[in-house]
C-alpha cells in the first residue's frame, strides 16, 4: 500500500527569488555513489556504508533554468523554483548520467543558529553541532535495554547521565527541521539520511536525488508551522471525550477493572475511559507482562468484557485496547495471514520472524493491497464492531531491509514510510466505518506523512525514573522536538512503562508525572511491563487524591485545551510549544525543560527527585501562577512546589485571564495547600 504523496503546488518560477534566508547559489552540492547494509536485532539498526565515488557539483544557467553539473560530466541535474503557500521548493531532476545513489546538500548557518526537530529527540533540544540520523528505529532498542539498562539499575544510575547523541535512535525520525532564524526546511524523501548541524553549515546527507526540499520562512513561528505543515498534512481532530477526565490503564481481568473503576468512582476521580492492552490476551516473559499479539477479544481471560463495555457506555466512559502490526504466531489470526501469503516473507520465502523483546513475530505486508484490506477489516469486525473507543497503534519501526515484499521496489524507503503507512490504515479504517469523531488511536512510531494520518503520539517507553535520557524529563523534550517538526498533538504514559530490577517506579514519580500529563492534550496512565513492581494510581488514599485533583484541572482546562487542539487541527500549530515560539529571548531558546500549553499557559514541571522549591525562566510578560494567584514579572522566579501544586502560570493580559483566574479560585489553592500538608506528613 502505498501513501498518498499528492501535494498542491503553485508552478510558479521565478530563478531570481530568494528561498527564504539565503540564495540559491549560496547552497552547495555534491554528488555519487555508494552502498549501504542496514542489520537489525530487536527494532535498532547498524548501518554499514561504503561511499564508490562523490563528486562536486556546480550550479549553472542553462536557458533559463538551473543545472547541476559535475566537472567529470558524470551527471547533470535540473533545478526548478517553485513557490507556494509552504513557501520555496526545489525540483530535482535528474537529466544526465547513471542515477545518483548519494546526495550531499550544504547550507549555510551562522555561529548562534538553533535547530529543532528531525522528528522526535528525547536528549538534546538545539541540535546545533549535533548529528541527526533519519531512520526510524526503536528507541529503545536492545543494547540499552539488556544493556545499559540492566547495569544501571543493578548497580545505580545518574538521572543526569546520557550518552551520546549520535548513539540514540527514535521512534519517529522525520526529515525536518526548524532553526531560530524562523525557517523550515523539510527533504521530501524516504531514504536514509544524516542531517550535521554544523557551526556554518547545515549538512544534509540523503541516500538518493530527492525529488523535492521545501524551504519556509515566517515572520513569527506560527507562520513557520504554518507553512510546514502545508506541505505534511495536518493531524486529524481527536473525539471530545478524551479530554473529559483520565484514560486509566488496567489489565488482568474484568473483574480488576470493575474494581479499579469503583476505587476510581470512590476517589472522585473522573474517569474518560479504561485503557486494557491485554484485552486479546497476555503472554509472560523474562522482560514482564507482556501483549499476546491475536486481535481478538481473549474471552476466558476478559469473561464477560462486552458486557462490562455496554455498561462503560451506558455511564459515558470508553474502552480501549491495543494493537500492532505483527501477529503472534501461536494464534489463529496468524495461521489465516500465513496461509493467505500475508506476511513480510525471507528471501528464501519463509514468513519472516522479527524479535522484539525476547518473542519472535510475524509481520503483515502492507505493500500487498489484499494483505492490507484484510488487516483493515480485522480492526472493524474484532474491535470496532466489539466496543472499542480506541487503542494504542503500537510499533512500525521493524520493517526489515531485507525482507521480501509485495512490492520490494526499495525496502530502505519503505522501511522510513512504515510508520505512516501504518497510521494511514488505522485512519482509512475510522474514514470507512465512520468513526473519526468517536474512536481514538495513538501512535508512536513515525515518518513523514505521519501528521497526515495520526491523531496523537505518545512519546513511547519511557522509564519509570527521574532519568534525562529515558524518564519524565525526556517526555517534555520529546513533545517539543515533534512541535518543531509539525507534529502538534502529544502525550506520554503517566509514571513510564520501561520497569527493570531497582528501577521500579515510585510514589513520587507517579505523582508527579500526573501533574506534568494534566497539562497536556491528554491524561492516559501506563501499568508498565511489570505491574506488581510499580506502584499504581490507586496504591493508596494520597495517590487516589491526588489523581482526583489533577484529573479535575485537566478537565477544568478542557475548553481551554480544546481550543489548542482545534488551532493544531486547523492551522498546524502545535499544543504544547517551546517558550521561544512567542518570545524571541536568548534564555527561551534553550529552554528543554518548560513549555507553553497553548499560548496563554507555561508550564515548568518538576522533573528532579525531591524537588519542593524550583528555578523557572519566565518570558517577557506578567505572569500569574495558576495555583497561588501571585504575579511574577518576567526573568527567573523561584516557586514552591509541593506536591499537587506543580509551577503553572497564566499570561496575565490574556484573553482567557477570566477563565483561568477562576481555576485559581481560593477555595480550590486552599484545597491544594491541605493536600500538600496531607502529603507533606
Amino acid at each position: 500500500m502505498s501513501l498518498d504523496n499528492s501535494i498542491n503546488l503553485k508552478n510558479e518560477t521565478d530563478k531570481s527569488e530568494l528561498l527564504g534566508v539565503f540564495d540559491l547559489k549560496s547552497l552547495k552540492f555534491q554528488g555519487g555513489y555508494g552502498r549501504a547494509e542496514f542489520k537489525m536485532k530487536h527494532g535498532s539498526f547498524k548501518v554499514r556504508e561504503k561511499i564508490d565515488d562523490k563528486f562536486v557539483m556546480k550550479l549553472h544557467e542553462r536557458d533559463g533554468a538551473f543545472i547541476l553539473k559535475d566537472a567529470g560530466g558524470r551527471a547533470a541535474v535540473r533545478i526548478r523554483v517553485t513557490a507556494g503557500d509552504y513557501g520555496k521548493c526545489l525540483h530535482f531532476e535528474q537529466i544526465e548520467g547513471k542515477k545518483l545513489q548519494r546526495f550531499w546538500i550544504q547550507i549555510p548557518s551562522v555561529s548562534d543558529e538553533h535547530v529543532y526537530g528531525c522528528g522526535e529527540c528525547f536528549t538534546e533540544f538545539n541540535l546545533k553541532g549535533k548529528t541527526a540520523a533519519i531512520w526510524v528505529a526503536e528507541h529503545q532498542n536492545t543494547s540499552r535495554i539488556f544493556g545499559k539498562v540492566i547495569k544501571n539499575t543493578l548497580f545505580g544510575v545518574n538521572p543526569d547521565r546520557k550518552q551520546s547523541f549520535e548513539k540514540y535512535e527514535t521512534y519517529y525520525a522525520q526529515p525536518t527541521f526548524i532553526t531560530s532564524r524562523k525557517y523550515y526546511v523539510h527533504v521530501d524523501s524516504d531514504a536514509y539520511m544524516k542531517f550535521k548541524f554544523e557551526e556554518h553549515c547545515h549538512f544534509l546527507y540523503i541516500h538518493e536525488l530527492p525529488e523535492r526540499i521545501y524551504f519556509g520562512e515566517g515572520a513569527d513561528f506560527e507562520e513557520v508551522s504554518r507553512k510546514l505543515t502545508n506541505v505534511l498534512g495536518r493531524q486529524p481532530l481527536l473525539p471530545e471525550w478524551v479530554d473529559d477526565g483520565i484514560i486509566l490503564a488496567v489489565q488482568g481481568d474484568t473483574k480488576v477493572i470493575e474494581k479499579k473503576l469503583e476505587a476510581a468512582e470512590k476517589a472522585d476521580i473522573p474517569v474518560a475511559g479504561v485503557w486494557t492492552q491485554d484485552w486479546c490476551g497476555a503472554r509472560f516473559t523474562a522482560f514482564g507482562r507482556q501483549v499476546m499479539w491475536n486481535w481478538k477479544w481473549d474471552s476466558k481471560l476478559y469473561e464477560n468484557l462486552d458486557s462490562l463495555i455496554e455498561k462503560m457506555h451506558e455511564q459515558g466512559k470508553h474502552f480501549l485496547g491495543y494493537i500492532n502490526p505483527f501477529i503472534a504466531i501461536e494464534g489463529d489470526i496468524y495461521k489465516e495471514a500465513h496461509e493467505k501469503g500475508y506476511c513480510i516473507h525471507t528471501k528464501s520465502g519463509e514468513d519472516y520472524l522479527a524479535t522484539t523483546t525476547t518473542f519472535p513475530a510475524a509481520m503483515i505486508d502492507f505493500t500487498n493491497p489484499a494483505a492490507y484490506e484484510w488487516y483493515k477489516d480485522i480492526i472493524k469486525e474484532n474491535m470496532i464492531d466489539f466496543g472499542l473507543d480506541g487503542w494504542m497503534a503500537d510499533f512500525g519501526e521493524y520493517m526489515p531491509v531485507d525482507a521480501v515484499l509485495f512490492d520490494s521496489s526499495d525496502n530502505e524507503q519503505t522501511h522510513n514510510r512504515w510508520p505512516a503507512i501504518w497510521a494511514q490504515l488505522n485512519h482509512e479504517v475510522l474514514e470507512e466505518t465512520g468513526k473519526s469523531e468517536d474512536i481514538f488511536f495513538f501512535t508512536r512510531a513515525g515518518h513523514t506523512k505521519t501528521v497526515k494520518y495520526s491523531m496523537m503520539m505518545w512519546n513511547g517507553d519511557q522509564h519509570v525514573d527521574w532519568s534525562i535520557d529515558d524518564g519524565l524529563p525526556s517526555a517534555i523534550l520529546a513533545t517539543l522536538s515533534l512541535a518543531m517538526s509539525g507534529f502538534g498533538c502529544t502525550h506520554s504514559d503517566i509514571g513510564g512503562y520501561t520497569t527493570m530490577p531497582k528501577c521500579c517506579r515510585d510514589k513520587e514519580l507517579l505523582m508527579r508525572w500526573a501533574e506534568f500529563s494534566a497539562f497536556t492534550p491528554a491524561m492516559r496512565c501506563h501499568e508498565g511491563n511489570r505491574p506488581t513492581d510499580n506502584v499504581q494510581f490507586d496504591a493508596d488514599e494520597d495517590i487516589l487524591s491526588h489523581f482526583s485533583s489533577m484529573a479535575k484541572y485537566h478537565v477544568k482546562l478542557k475548553k481551554y485545551i480544546r481550543a489548542c487542539i482545534m488551532q493544531n487541527h486547523k492551522e498546524g500549530i502545535p499544543v504544547m510549544r517551546p517558550l521561544f515560539y512567542h518570545y524571541d529571548e536568548p534564555q527561551a531558546y534553550d529552554e528543554a525543560y518548560s513549555y507553553l500549553l497553548g499560548r496563554d499557559l507555561l508550564c515548568s514541571p518538576v522533573t528532579v527527585s525531591g524537588q519542593i522549591r524550583k528555578e523557572v525562566y519566565l518570558p517577557n510578560d506578567q505572569w500569574v501562577h495558576l495555583f497561588t494567584g501571585e504575579t511574577y514579572e518576567g526573568g527567573k522566579a523561584y516557586v514552591d512546589c509541593p506536591m499537587g501544586q506543580p509551577p503553572v502560570f497564566y499570561r496575565k493580559h490574556s484573553e482567557w485571564a477570566d477563565f483561568f483566574k477562576e481555576l485559581s479560585s481560593s477555595g480550590a489553592r486552599e484545597k491544594l495547600r491541605s493536600f500538600s500538608a496531607m502529603f507533606r506528613q
